[in-house]
């Protein structure tokens, strides 16, 4: 081989151990998240249940109409683009989005960048969206991290790995919704736990269980937090159609529900900073967030926060889900809701800026920016 040559192959041999490196450091050569590891339910899924039998699906058009990365076709997110949680990997720096953990294509370094464990129908509670056959409750995302866990350390030994969960990884929960919708709320299925369980019983009992699920993730060495309330559930296009309310009116039952939930919850959120030393617990005022793009759409460029993009059924397209056979609206950017219970991407685009931002009355007790950078 002569000198040039040698050069040459020198020079490749040094890019492939740099780019080598680069990954076994857990950076990610670029940007300085490390890692992003989301939970929750339908709104931050992007494609578990595409590998579940369940009757709770986005893997049919026109769901990822608008996702670029895919070409518009469907992927198992529930939204017409992006969901929160892409967006937000997005604009901290991540290289891939957090990848589902059940495909089987999430495996080796890929899972350095982020992995993500939400499932459609999922909720706290084991028993919620048992009306879908199969999903992932909260315990069992937790459970499928552990494994992730273990991975990590033969990929980076032990040390390594245990800095890049605790330093370069965020980890993000979005659940609740469903134990109300898919649980509690849920005629026929849920009488037995209304008639046994008052209001303020579930709500406890719902608290209780995401204490000892957000501690069991502070043990496996999370010490980054987001974590998001329960939003306005009873103002989306399905509970508006089937209750046949005006274009400005919401349920009550699940909004006072979801309200009761959330104080509790921003007082776990105060505990826990207090009590788990070195982990920091960050609150998102999801409720209040979705709220005010509902109540004042016009302000942000929406036409209509109550009718569905993609849906049929009644007044606000709200009964059946966004399938191959629904109306489809033209101007997707301009509902604030892409099917009878998800936001559009353009609403969530609005969501995950203002996480980032921190702006008090939504992210405390700091954005996403500043808790990226925490300890780095």
């Amino acid at each position: 081989m002569d000198t040039k040559h040698v050069h040459a192959a020198l020079v490749l041999l040094i890019a492939l151990t740099s780019a080598t490196t680069a990954v076994a450091d857990g950076s990610d050569g670029g940007g300085t998240l490390g890692a992003s590891y989301i939970f929750g339910d339908s709104l931050v899924d992007a494609g578990n249940n595409n590998f579940l039998p369940t009757l709770s699906k986005a893997n049919i058009k026109p769901n990822g109409i608008d996702f670029k990365p895919s070409g518009g076709k469907p992927t198992g997110r529930y939204t017409n683009g992006r969901t929160i949680g892409d967006i937000v990997g997005e604009e901290l720096g991540q290289q891939h989005y957090a990848m589902p953990f059940l495909d089987p294509n999430t495996t080796g370094e890929v899972i350095l960048y982020g992995v993500n464990y939400a499932s459609g129908g999922g909720g706290i509670m084991n028993a919620t969206g048992q009306i879908f056959v199969n999903r992932l409750s909260m315990d069992i995302q937790i459970d499928y991290f552990n494994i992730t866990r273990k991975q990590i350390d033969k990929l980076l030994g032990a040390s390594k790995a245990r800095e890049h969960i605790m330093k370069k990884s965020i980890f993000s929960i979005t659940i609740g919704s469903n134990d109300f919708l898919n649980n509690y709320l849920l005629p026929v299925l849920s009488i037995g736990a209304r008639v046994s369980e008052s209001p303020d019983g579930f709500v406890d009992d719902l608290i209780s269980h995401i204490r000892s699920q957000l501690t069991r993730l502070y043990q496996l060495d999370a010490r980054k937090f987001i974590i998001g309330n329960v939003g306005p559930i009873g103002c989306i296009p399905y509970q508006r159609t089937i209750n046949q309310l005006n274009e400005n009116e919401c349920v009550a039952l699940p909004n006072k529900l979801a309200l009761q939930y959330n104080a509790k919850l921003k007082d776990l959120v105060a505990q826990l900073n207090d009590n788990l030393p070195g982990a920091t617990f960050v609150h998102a005022n999801v409720y209040d967030l979705v709220m005010e793009l509902i109540t004042n759409y016009d302000k942000y460029g929406f036409k209509t926060a109550s009718k569905a993009c993609c849906g049929n059924g009644g007044q606000y397209a709200g009964i059946i889900p966004c399938g191959p056979t629904s109306s489809l609206c033209e101007d997707r950017d301009k509902h604030v809701f892409w099917d009878p219970y998800h936001p559009s991407e353009a609403a969530n685009v609005i969501i995950a800026k203002q996480l980032l931002q921190g702006d008090p009355k939504y992210v405390s007790p700091m954005g996403l920016k500043e808790l990226r950078d925490l300890g780095l």
